[in-house]
């Protein structure tokens, strides 16, 4: 319940502009943000190693 109001609280736009917090799109998540694909760090780890992320490789050498 509680992660729920915090996204909706962060879709609504700040009274201040400094107080923006970025959260990953799935979960809500708000430590852990990549911005590029607009995921936290654990959904996009999920997401890759599946194989959903176009461009996104595990890496080995």
């Amino acid at each position: 319940m509680a992660r729920i109001a915090l996204i909706a609280k962060a879709q609504k736009k700040p009274k201040f502009k400094v107080r923006h917090r970025n959260r990953c799109r799935l979960c809500g998540r708000s430590r852990g943000y990549l911005r590029k694909f607009q995921l936290c760090r654990l959904c996009f780890r999920q997401l890759a190693l599946r194989g959903e992320l176009p461009g996104v490789i595990k890496s080995s050498w």
